[in-house]
């Protein structure tokens, strides 16, 4: 029986070693790929896997474990971006924790930060990444980042079909060009304008000095002639009055002579004023056109930026975004709306010479694309449901929807990348307000993590900053 009791306890004491030695690898486990990293980056967090793999227009660039929300207050799936950024982030929910490298998904409380990773989902709703991950992560992203949260583990593939946008003529881009010319322009032509106004004011301050020293020798005249006047009055004898008089005598005709010589350099000093006077009025006018040419210039930049494009089976509508701000919100047909098709993010990853090059990430019914299949392997009927949450589900959907010629001009007059495309059984999620980007929950998955959340102050820059 000693013998058993130890053969047992040696047994335990391993297998609490080997479950200790396994824990220690997922909380430290993390990887990042021997290149540089590219753009647009897609950030891909498995629930199932407890995982986060950040890619690029090219593939994986880092990956690490992560600790996602406890039960009962589960990280929810969906579609996020990251909305505001921290470095040095703490808690205003669960006693100032501290949260470094805070990047926020939603504006109630859900973010991508450094914390500590058991091994197990056990934050209070956000996901958890190993510290130094987090902050080489903080260092690489802006604002904007597309965050999937997938029930399991998904990868972008590349996609190619015909519904999906392509660029139009760069009509936006010309215009965006020519407004930052002629905000350009307008600023040279303020500055230009002020030059002027300095040189004016200059010049009439030098034609300026000698008048006011005409001004000061009279007003001492004027006041010589006033003492004058008084000694008259109070003159002791007629002798010292008549002295008095010629004083006041002489003291009058210098004012006199100033008086006409300050009238001549006034009258040639007046030109010289009505020049500052006309070049202050045209340095207002200059900086009123800066003004308005360099509110012109930014609009037409806000306009270059990537669009979103949301399109929701459950409202029957389509949705743009840009710049985290709303510009369309139309009806749009759906074919077969009873049916479902799942959620599929499509971004837009880079130029090409016949376009754009778009890629893909799938989640259809809480389960993510998990196949290893060969792309040009035949597909069994075992496999069907599988790959249809895949590249023939995304293209399923996109063949599902009708958008008007108009609309799609709209839309493809302002597409470049990053700009994404979600097309989705889900509505918008209460999530999605000002200064945020589309928020798309998956209602079949559990959602502890965001129901009992208060939204936080908005506090968040624009588009693409930090």
């Amino acid at each position: 029986m000693r013998v058993t009791h130890i053969t047992f306890a040696a047994v335990a004491c391993l297998i609490a070693t080997a479950e200790l030695t396994h824990a220690a690898t997922l909380r430290t486990q993390q990887a990042v790929a021997p290149r540089p990293a590219g753009q647009p980056l897609i950030a891909v967090v498995s629930l199932r896997d407890q995982q986060i793999t950040v890619y690029d227009d090219k593939g994986w660039i880092m990956r690490a474990r992560v600790s996602s929300g406890q039960k009962g207050r589960e990280t929810p799936a969906g579609i996020f971006s990251v909305l505001q950024k921290d470095a040095d982030h703490y808690s205003n929910m669960y006693d100032d924790a501290y949260m470094p490298h805070m990047q926020r998904l939603t504006w109630s409380g859900i973010a991508l930060h450094g914390g500590v990773l058991p091994g197990y989902p056990a934050s209070h709703g956000c996901v958890r990444m190993p510290y130094e991950f987090a902050g080489r992560l903080f260092d690489m992203t802006k604002l904007g980042l597309r965050v999937i949260v997938a029930p399991r583990d998904t990868v972008p593939i590349t996609i190619d079909h015909p519904a999906l946008f392509q660029p139009k003529t760069g009509a936006a881009a010309a215009a965006a060009t020519a407004a930052t010319a002629a905000a350009e322009e307008a600023t040279r032509k303020g500055d230009r304008a002020r030059l002027v106004s300095i040189a004016a004011y200059r010049e009439w301050a030098q034609a300026m000095a000698p008048v006011r020293k005409l001004q000061i020798v009279k007003l001492k005249a004027e006041w010589e002639l006033s003492v004058a006047d008084r000694a008259i009055a109070s003159a002791p004898s007629p002798e010292a009055k008549q002295q008095s008089e010629d004083v006041k005598a002489k003291l009058s005709a210098q004012i006199g002579e100033l008086q006409t010589e300050l009238a001549a350099r006034k009258a040639e000093l007046q030109p010289k004023l009505d020049a500052v006077t006309s070049a202050r009025e045209a340095v207002t006018a200059a900086e009123r056109e800066q003004v308005l040419a360099e509110e012109a210039a930014r609009k037409a930049v806000r306009d270059l930026a990537p669009v979103s494009v949301f399109i929701s089976r459950k409202t029957q509508r389509l949705y743009v975004r840009q710049a985290f701000q709303p510009i369309l919100d139309v009806p749009v047909t759906i074919q077969d709306a009873d049916r479902p098709m799942g959620t599929h993010i499509f971004t837009s990853m880079e130029r090409t010479s016949t376009g754009i090059r778009w890629s893909a990430v799938s989640l259809v019914d809480g389960r993510s694309e998990t196949s290893t299949r060969h792309l040009n392997a035949p597909v069994r009927s075992a496999d069907r449901a599988v790959a249809m949450i895949g590249s023939e589900g995304a293209k399923a959907a996109l063949e599902r929807i009708v958008i008007p010629q108009d609309i799609r001009d709209f839309i493809e007059e302002r597409i470049s990348p990053p700009s994404s495309l979600i097309i989705s059984d889900e509505p918008l999620s209460s999530e999605t307000g000002t200064q945020t980007e589309f928020v798309v929950l998956l209602s079949g998955e559990p959602q502890g993590g965001i129901k009992s959340r208060r939204s936080s102050p908005r506090i968040g820059l624009g588009y693409g900053q930090y």
